[in-house]
């Protein structure tokens, strides 16, 4: 489809349903990252509730020092968010970069949470996707 805006040569296009994708990434990276504010404020409080002790996890760590990265992963992750849903194409390359350490993260932090960390890769999984695959198209 051509536009009759004289003086523009190129050709006007409708983006993709997968906007609405992007869009859903965006709000979920908000998401995850107040949860992960939550949980990292949760483990610096009250490290007696986890399902693992320490040593049973991946990698041998305090909850206090595994409780601040859940808080400042988390913040981060929210302002990155904000920062997708207004097209920026710094904050999609920081939110694939975030959803990447968010994962591995909780793929550490699997042995306290087995059920919550699950749910969290994979809705970091979509996030990287939809942004990877179709993130060009928000800023169109």
């Amino acid at each position: 489809m051509t536009s009759s805006t004289p003086g523009f040569t190129g050709t006007a296009r409708t983006p993709s349903p997968w906007v609405g994708m992007v869009l859903f990434a965006g709000v979920l990276l908000i998401l995850l990252g107040a949860f992960q504010v939550i949980d990292g404020l949760v483990t610096l409080y009250r490290d007696d509730i986890r399902q693992a002790t320490a040593d049973q996890l991946a990698i041998p760590i305090n909850f206090t020092a595994w409780g601040w990265t859940h808080l400042i992963l988390g913040a981060l992750t929210v302002l990155v968010g904000i920062g997708v849903l207004r097209g920026v194409t710094v904050a999609r390359w920081a939110a694939v970069l975030l959803a990447m350490v968010s994962t591995f993260a909780n793929l550490l932090y699997l042995p306290a949470y087995p059920f919550w960390c699950g749910i969290v890769v994979a809705m970091n999984i979509i996030c990287i996707y939809a942004i990877v695959a179709h993130g060009r198209e928000l800023r169109a």
